[in-house]
């Protein structure tokens, strides 16, 4: 057992740093960030590139037992709607996540993610729902969109227009720093 918090992040590219050095990435400035702040966590990033909410099910029991986390980020579900899985399969694997890393003592914070308009809005509305129906349904604190106004502007995304460039990652963890520490507090 570390003296420290122990924080694991599920997520897909986003969080995987795709298109960067896992230093440059947001996990990693976040774990700068809390420690200059004097809250020393040691995070475990165990997000991977393509990742789904089916996959991060199947790898998140192994996760839980492996390092023990006092609380657990989960921000899947992208992979998921740009595929056009089915929203109700990607919800149950959500809270399906979500009470596996509760049964075993962990604190969740989950993260919504978006996807582009030409999937039709009755598919898009659906998908956007989805994440605070699986946080409602297990008292979850449900996160802010971590690319809520960096999605819209080119200059902070890569060329493929879905992973956000270098320059938006501490961005990110403005954004997302005050519901981290809230989790960690709890």
């Amino acid at each position: 057992m570390s003296a420290s918090p122990r924080l694991l992040v599920l997520g897909d590219s986003i969080s995987a740093a795709y298109g960067m050095s896992l230093q440059e990435g947001w996990v990693a400035l976040l774990e700068q960030r809390l420690a200059s702040d004097g809250i020393p966590v040691e995070i475990i990033n165990a997000s991977i590139s393509g990742e789904t909410t089916e996959g991060g099910s199947r790898r998140l029991p192994a996760l839980l037992d492996q390092y023990t986390p006092d609380a657990v980020i989960i921000e899947l579900g992208g992979n998921d709607g740009l595929r056009g899985y089915p929203v109700n399969r990607m919800r149950s694997n959500l809270i399906s996540m979500i009470e596996a890393a509760q049964e075993a003592d962990a604190r969740v914070l989950i993260l919504p993610m978006e996807i582009p308009p030409n999937y039709g809005s009755r598919y898009a509305a659906d998908f956007r729902r989805s994440f605070p129906a699986a946080a409602e349904a297990t008292g979850v604190p449900l996160g802010p969109f971590m690319l809520e106004g960096i999605a819209t502007e080119s200059r902070l995304m890569q060329e493929d227009g879905i992973h956000p460039t270098p320059d938006a990652q501490s961005m990110i963890v403005d954004r997302l720093l005050p519901d981290i520490q809230s989790l960690l507090q709890e």
